[in-house]
Formats: structure tokens, sequence, C-alpha cells
């Protein structure tokens, strides 16, 4: 063996933006959503755990304080497909949750608050980590089918069959009551990520994002590529992006913002940008300052 031949070492992930920026703010948005995670299953927690009821129930069907209802837009939308007609209290739950994503952006459900999260970033990870290969990717659309299927499903069994596997419950039944039996989806969701097809589950096949995203269509807030000529195409923003193709129109295109639906606000391609080429805009009051 040649003894000049020096060792060479893959760099690591995003090494410019923490060199730039420093690991806090390479990193900050990503910490941010792990807390936000986790506080809201703490917030679930802390009642069967110490007694202490904060929000009763899990993120299909809740209560706040024992007083405002939160409900899921899509839990609520099966009831009523069922043809029974729900309480008062769903309906209204219902409401404040839809409207809440209506403003916030409906995918920052999926990257801020959805415990499911966890495995798939946990999956995407591990591909980064091992370098393994990229697979060939689902169709964008097929979750929008897969939702339309949930919606029917409880038309002709009056069954709202989908509750029953939804892995976001399942990670709150599992974790708040102990009860684990429907931990295979969540096993069965991260082999999916890592070794068939890159972010499969949440995005390519979950209805309850398919659900968020149609709600945040109209949402103000939204990433914008605000500093794209500084772009240098290191790619790291594609390689953490879980809804890649978000990106290229913000990049390459006439409008740097990122109005695509399918977007989740998860920051992380501000975070990895050593350019700084990425920030949260609000475009209602970005549009209004324009006309002025």
């Amino acid at each position: 063996m040649n003894s000049n031949m020096s060792n060479t070492t893959t760099p690591r992930f995003a090494q410019a933006a923490i060199d730039e920026l420093g690991w806090w703010r390479a990193h900050k948005f990503l910490f941010l959503r792990r807390t936000c995670q986790l506080c809201v299953l703490f917030a679930f927690a802390i009642g069967p755990w110490f007694g202490l009821w904060l929000l009763k129930g899990n993120l299909s069907s809740s209560e706040l304080l024992a007083t405002i209802p939160l409900s899921d837009p899509l839990a609520t939308l099966q009831v009523l497909m069922t043809g029974h007609w729900p309480e008062l209290s769903l309906l209204l739950g219902a409401a404040i949750i839809a409207l809440f994503y209506l403003v916030a952006g409906g995918r920052v459900f999926c990257s801020w608050v959805c415990p499911v999260n966890l495995v798939t970033d946990a999956a995407s990870w591990l591909r980064r980590k091992f370098h393994l290969p990229r697979t060939s990717e689902m169709p964008k659309n097929l979750r929008y089918y897969l939702l339309a299927v949930v919606l029917l499903i409880p038309l002709f069994s009056g069954i709202a069959a989908w509750e029953w596997v939804n892995p976001v419950p399942v990670v709150y039944r599992a974790i708040l009551f102990g009860a684990g039996s429907g931990l295979w989806i969540l096993a069965a969701i991260f082999l999916l990520d890592l070794f068939i097809s890159e972010r499969a589950w949440c995005g390519h096949l979950c209805p309850t994002g398919a659900m968020f995203a149609l709600l945040g269509k109209a949402s103000p807030v939204k990433v914008s590529a605000v500093n794209a000529k500084d772009c240098d195409n290191c790619m790291d923003c594609f390689e953490v992006c879980p809804e890649r193709q978000v990106l290229k129109p913000a990049l390459k295109g006439t409008s740097p913002m990122i109005t695509d639906s399918d977007c989740t606000q998860c920051g992380r391609c501000i975070d990895v940008c050593a350019q700084r080429v990425f920030q949260y805009q609000n475009r209602i009051a970005l549009k209004a300052e324009n006309n002025q």
C-alpha cells in the first residue's frame, strides 16, 4: 500500500452550514420541532401519568382544559360519512383545528406535531448515515387517492375503519396507555421508508397528511428562497427536504416563495443552508408591503 495515500472521509452532512453558522443555527428548526412534538405528547401524557388533565384524549379527538374540544378533521369527516351526525363538540373541535391549520399551514401538523414524523425522520437519517442508494419514489398523488378511499370506506361500511390503523393514535395509545398491539404499523412504516421507498409514508401514502395539505393551501405562512441568487448548488436542502420537489420552482423559477401545499414547513432547508437562501415569510404581509 502506498504510504503517501491519505485516508479520505465522507464530509459530515450540512458541514458547511455548521462551519458557517454554528451547530445551533444549523439545527435550530430541527430542535424546535422535536421540542414541539414532545411538548404536545407530554401535554396528553400528564393526564394518565400524573392526573393533570391539560389535554384529555389523543390527536384524533381531545378536550383542552376540560372545556375546549379539539378534533381531527379527517376523523370527523369519517364519522359524517358513516351517516351518523357527530356531537356538536366534535364538529366544533374539527372546525377549530381546521381553522388553525388554514392559518399556520396544513402540513405544519406533519412536521411539528405528528409523532410518526420521528419514525420517518429516523429512517431518513439512517439513509444518509449509511449512504443507502436512492430508491424510486411513489406517485405524489397516491395519498390523495388513499384519502378518498379512507372517506369512502365509512360510506359503505358504516365504520370509521381508518382510525383502527391510523399510526398517529397508535403511537399515543402505546405511550399513554401501554397498548402496544399496533406498534407493528410503526415498524412497517420505518422499514418501508428505510429500504423500499424514500419518505414513502409521509410523502406518498399518509391520508392524514393529504387532508392537512388540502387545508393548508391558502396559508399565509410560507418558506421562501429569498436569497436564491446566493445558492451554490450544494444540494443539502434537497438531501434533507421531505418533499424535495417543492424546492426547485422556488430556487429556479420566477417566484421564490414555496406555495406548494406539499411543503411541510419543517424549516430544515433553512437550517442546512450555509448561504441562508431560505426563510419563513408571511405572503399576505409581503404582498401588502409590495403594493405600497
